[in-house]
């Protein structure tokens, strides 16, 4: 089946999203900082079993084709973001879905399940953490400078945002995401873990070089009956290096 691409509009802005398959089982795709469907979940949206599933992945507001606005990242830049996602299923007539977030769309999918449990029936995140240390602080220092970053990760984003978004964007989530850290306990949605009730699923790479191992273990253990995959040569972009495991694994736990 193809992949269709649309914008609907959801809460005051015009969100791009791409959807495909035409399974009973609706599955939203969260991606990560800076991403979106096109940029973040290729081997997903082409290889994910479209008889089971209807897959779709979205850009959320002030990233990839959801321009205007452009991003920012006020304090409830992550429930602005569960709100906006959970509202375009809706407005897409889905009445449930389960969330597959990586990163910072892990972050948004937590919330999300927490806050709205009657419509997520499963959910998946790799990637994502619930607090922010100061070690993670050092770490987003580290790729703040976008020129600095590898051609390979850097091209696709530059090609789609132009230089100089992408490099102010990604400045702006740096500042954004460290003011957490500010907080006594570095919270984003810690307290909201025990509220996710829908069967849990967290997969994470051993060499993530972005996000320790110890938030993984943390969302595990605060999400009762949830199941933790570590994946030994993972890195941060694990559904796409491994994307053949990365998809079975998902579906095994989804179906």
């Amino acid at each position: 089946t193809s992949i269709t691409s649309a914008k609907i509009q959801v809460n005051g802005v015009h969100l791009h999203y791409q959807q495909t398959g035409e399974g009973s089982h609706a599955v939203l795709l969260l991606p990560g900082m800076l991403g979106s469907g096109q940029t973040d979940f290729g081997p997903q949206l082409k290889s994910m079993n479209k008889k089971l599933f209807t897959i779709v992945a979205w850009d959320p507001r002030g990233y990839g084709q959801s321009i205007p606005p452009s991003r920012d990242f006020p304090p409830d830049f992550f429930e602005r973001d569960a709100k906006d996602a959970v509202d375009l299923m809706q407005a897409l007539k889905f009445k449930k879905f389960s969330l597959l977030g990586w990163s910072d769309g892990g972050i948004t999918s937590l919330i999300a399940a927490a806050k709205y449990p009657t419509l997520i029936h499963k959910l998946v995140v790799w990637g994502a953490n619930a607090s922010i240390t100061q070690e993670d602080v050092r770490i987003y220092n580290g790729i703040r400078d976008v020129s600095k970053w590898s051609e390979k990760v850097r091209k696709p984003l530059e090609d789609m945002y132009g230089h100089e978004y992408f490099a102010k964007t990604c400045e702006a989530w740096v500042d954004g995401i460290s003011c957490f850290a500010e907080k006594s306990d570095g919270n984003i949605c810690q307290q909201l873990l025990p509220d996710i009730k829908c069967p849990t699923f967290i997969i994470h790479g051993e060499k993530d070089p972005l996000v320790p191992q110890t938030h993984a273990e943390y969302i595990h253990k605060h999400i009762k009956g949830s199941r933790l995959l570590l994946m030994p040569e993972g890195k941060h972009n694990l559904h796409l290096r491994f994307a053949e495991d990365f998809n079975r694994e998902v579906e095994n736990f989804l179906c």
